[in-house]
C-alpha cells in the first residue's frame, strides 16, 4: 500500500501542502475547522510524518529527548505533563526515556538519542551521575549542537540552562512554618544526601534554624543516602530516641514513615509532633493524616523549561549565555501541620 503523503492530503482536500503541515503541528494560523478537517482525513490515511525527511530538510526533527531519573516518581509525572503540553503547543513531539539512575543508562540514551533523532535535551541527573562528578556525555552533547536544558537535579559543572526550585529557601520558610506553630525540636530527615537538591534542603534547615535563633542540633539530623524506601523505618527510629515537636523531610515516603513510627511512639500528630514534606504527590494526599507539603510545581517547571529550550532552537541560538530559573514554591497545609 502507497503511503500517505502530505501531497496527497493536501489534493484530496484542495489545500496548499503547507495549510496540511501546519494543521498537523496544531500551529494556530488557520481554522478550527480546516484543522479538524485535515487531522481527521490523516488518521483516516494512516498518514505517519517522515521524520527522516524533515530532518535532511531542516536539519531538525521537531523532537525533544526527555531523561527522567524514574518513573515512580509523580513529581516528574507532572513535570512531563508541563514539557508534553509546552511542546505540543509549538509543534515538538517529546521522545521520553528512563536513567533508572543509572550513569551508564543515562550515556546510552545520550548516545543513542544523539544521531539526529532529536534536536535538543530536557533532562534530571541520575543519581549515580551526581555520584560520580562526571558529566562529560552532557558537555560534549551541547558541543555536537544539541542543546541541553537541565530541570530539579542539574550541575554546576555543566553549562547550560537550568530550570529549578528554590529548595534553600523554601527548606528555610519550612522550618519558619513550624516555628510559627510553636516547634522548637525540628528534625531534618532526607534520604537524598548526595544530590544538589538535597544538599541545598539541607542548607535551606540549617538557614531556617538560624533565622529563628534555634540552635542546630545534629542528633535532630537523618541525613543519608538511602533510596530503598523499605530501609526508611530503620533509618528514621533512632530519631525518636530524642525529643522532637517537628521533622521536615526531603521527600514524602520518608516524612510517612516518619509519621508511622512518631504514631507508635505515641505522639499525635499534629498536636505533638507537626511534619511538613516536599513534593506534593498522590502520597501525601492520600496519607494518614494528610501530609502538608513544600509544592514544586512540577508542571509549571517542565513548561517554562521547554519554552527555554525552544526557543533556543527556534532563535538557533548559539550563543555561550546560560541562565537559571527558579520556580517559586508554596506550602499545601493539610492536617499534618497544626
Amino acid at each position: 500500500m502507497k503511503k500517505t503523503t502530505l501531497k496527497d492530503i493536501a489534493k484530496a482536500l484542495n489545500v496548499s501542502v503547507s495549510t496540511v503541515s501546519k494543521a498537523l503541528h496544531d500551529i494556530p494560523e488557520i481554522s478550527e475547522e480546516t484543522r479538524i478537517l485535515i487531522q481527521n482525513y490523516a488518521k483516516e490515511k494512516n498518514y505517519r510524518p517522515n521524520y527522516n525527511a524533515l530532518s535532511l530538510k531542516n536539519k531538525r526533527t521537531k523532537s525533544i529527548g526527555v531523561i527522567i531519573p524514574n518513573m515512580l516518581n509523580y513529581f516528574y509525572m507532572q513535570v512531563l505533563q508541563g514539557i508534553e503540553k509546552e511542546a505540543a503547543s509549538h509543534g515538538y513531539r517529546i521522545m521520553t526515556c528512563i536513567s533508572n539512575e543509572s550513569y551508564q543508562k543515562e550515556v546510552e540514551i545520550i548516545d543513542m538519542l544523539s544521531t539526529g533523532s532529536i534536536d535538543g535535551f530536557l533532562l534530571a541527573i541520575s543519581k549515580e551521575t551526581e555520584e560520580n562528578g562526571e558529566f562529560s556525555h552532557f558537555t560534549d552533547s551541547v558541543k555536537f549542537g544539541f542543546p541541553i536544558v537541565m530541570f530539579d537535579r542539574v550541575s554546576e559543572h555543566v553549562e547550560c540552562d537550568k530550570i529549578i526550585t528554590d529548595d534553600l529557601n523554601a527548606s528555610a520558610d519550612a522550618v519558619s512554618n513550624l516555628v510559627k506553630q510553636g516547634c522548637k525540636r525540628i528534625a531534618f530527615v532526607s534520604p537524598l544526601k548526595n544530590l544538589s537538591i538535597g544538599r541545598l534542603r539541607f542548607e535551606g534547615y540549617k538557614k531556617g534554624l538560624e533565622q529563628n535563633n534555634i540552635a542546630f542540633d545534629s542528633s535532630l539530623v537523618i541525613n543519608t543516602n538511602e533510596v530503598n524506601y523499605k530501609n526508611y523505618d530503620t533509618m528514621i527510629r533512632p530519631l525518636f530516641d530524642h525529643k522532637i515537636d517537628g521533622i521536615i523531610s526531603t521527600n514524602e515516603s520518608s516524612a510517612l514513615s516518619a509519621m508511622e513510627i512518631a504514631k507508635e511512639n505515641g505522639y499525635n500528630i499534629p498536636e505533638d509532633l507537626a511534619v511538613i514534606s516536599f513534593a506534593n504527590g498522590l502520597l501525601a494526599r492520600n496519607s494518614n493524616p494528610r501530609l502538608t507539603c513544600v509544592s514544586q510545581h512540577g508542571e509549571i517547571m517542565g513548561a517554562v523549561a521547554a519554552k527555554k529550550l525552544i526557543e533556543k532552537l527556534e532563535t538557533k541560538d548559539d550563543a555561550k549565555s546560560y541562565s537559571t530559573e527558579y520556580i517559586e514554591t508554596d506550602i499545601v497545609v493539610r492536617d499534618s501541620t497544626r
